[in-house]
């Protein structure tokens, strides 16, 4: 009894400790899972990935019809459809990255029961298949800043446009960030997804997607504008628009602060889905 050995199994790191090696050993898997989600979303459509493109066009048609034409709440002088378009397509690109993210755990529960493999993998093929459907909608939106730069005084790209691939990635962070800690959360409290379309809805409109940032500037009230300023989206859409249009102004101090904030956000969201993917089989 004496000469017995006793082997021990246990986790293989700390819960705050996140193996980024290991997921990079997994970028192939990463790839498959981008082609799966390709694959099922335009499954059986007419259109296919022209939905990609159609979406945000229709989106944006309403936006200019309802806030453009009705409630007047674009800037003077530029496009409306051009000015609703900026804020909508980086808007898109943000609630497609926290959508899917908090929805992690919930529609992979099948796949991470049978198989190991770092669950990561999963948040990030999602993050990467939004951004392939982001830059397919730019495209097209850059075709338009060219045309309307060349044919309207109005429109006018600027050397901010050196900072839109940090936005970009800021804007793709923050939403996976947050989508992990919603993630997380609705493992064991299912109701609170009812909750996350709708406060996403809610979110749209205290961004300046549908109106300028100036208009909370002018309403008069003094704290409103730095109250607004602090939505960390806030100041990333706005200077997504100046950047391209012109249009607004570009907050170096609130897009700092916006930087600091994302930057706590997913830190805090990869320490939770990393505590809490060693026991959601569980509760899931």
């Amino acid at each position: 009894m004496q000469n017995e050995k006793i082997t021990y199994i246990s986790a293989k790191s700390k819960w705050y400790k996140i193996d980024f090696k290991e997921i990079w050993r997994y970028r192939d898997l990463i790839m498959l899972f981008v082609k799966r989600n390709i694959t099922t979303s335009y499954k059986q459509t007419v259109l296919g990935p022209l939905w990609i493109i159609i979406n945000p066009l229709i989106s944006t048609v309403v936006f200019t019809v309802i806030f453009g034409v009705i409630a007047k709440t674009s800037p003077g002088g530029i496009p409306q459809f051009l000015f609703y378009m900026s804020g909508n397509l980086l808007w898109g690109f943000f609630s497609g990255c926290l959508s899917k993210g908090s929805a992690t755990f919930i529609s992979n529960s099948r796949v991470f029961g049978k198989v190991y493999f770092p669950r990561m993998c999963s948040p990030i093929s999602d993050i990467i298949f939004s951004f392939i459907n982001y830059l397919i909608q730019m495209v097209v939106f850059i075709g338009l800043v060219v045309y309307y730069a060349f044919t309207n005084p109005n429109v006018q790209p600027n050397i901010y446009l050196c900072l839109v691939p940090i936005m970009v990635v800021q804007t793709a962070v923050l939403g996976m960030g947050v989508g992990l800690i919603i993630s997380s959360i609705t493992t064991k409290y299912r109701d609170l997804n009812i909750l996350v379309s709708f406060s996403v809805s809610l979110w749209m409109y205290v961004t300046p997607v549908v109106f300028p940032a100036s208009k909370i500037a002018d309403s008069g009230v003094s704290w409103l504008y730095p109250l607004f300023m602090a939505n960390p989206v806030a100041p990333i859409v706005e200077g997504y628009r100046y950047a391209f249009l012109g249009c607004g102004s570009f907050e170096m101090m609130y897009w700092l602060i916006s930087l600091a904030v994302t930057a706590l956000v997913v830190l805090f969201g990869l320490l939770v889905f990393n505590k809490v993917e060693k026991n959601f089989i569980d509760t899931v």
